[in-house]
């Protein structure tokens, strides 16, 4: 079983950036970030392989945001940069026992407790 866990979210102005962070209790594969606001289903972010040779984003983040992970360190991270209101929502990472990267959430067996974000305009 592996353990998920989130930090990196606050309160941001629109225009400014924030950098999650995700640490893992053990070794992953592919991993990936979501977020779901209030009454919204979950969405996918980005995602990455477990070299970090491929990786995925959402067309609504594409150019602002970065996903990368450190494998020495079990973290992957989310650079989010020129953040808009609608960014604003509960941030999860996951992750999955296999090294194809998707965008499908029900692909990902590892949740985090989710963190934060909210941008004001």
């Amino acid at each position: 079983q592996v353990q998920l866990v989130e930090s990196g979210g606050g309160l941001v102005q629109a225009g400014g950036s924030l950098r999650l962070s995700c640490t893992a209790s053990g070794r992953t594969f592919s991993m990936g970030w979501f977020r779901q606001a209030p009454g919204k289903e979950r969405d996918f972010v980005a995602a990455i392989s477990w070299t970090g040779a491929s990786t995925k984003y959402a067309d609504s983040v594409k150019g602002r945001f970065t996903i990368s992970r450190d494998n020495a360190k079990n973290t992957m991270y989310l650079q989010m940069n020129s953040l808009k209101p609608e960014d604003t929502a509960v941030y999860y990472c996951a992750a999955r026992p296999d090294v194809v990267v998707t965008t499908t959430p029900a692909a990902y067996e590892y949740w985090g407790q989710g963190t934060q974000v909210t941008v004001s305009s």
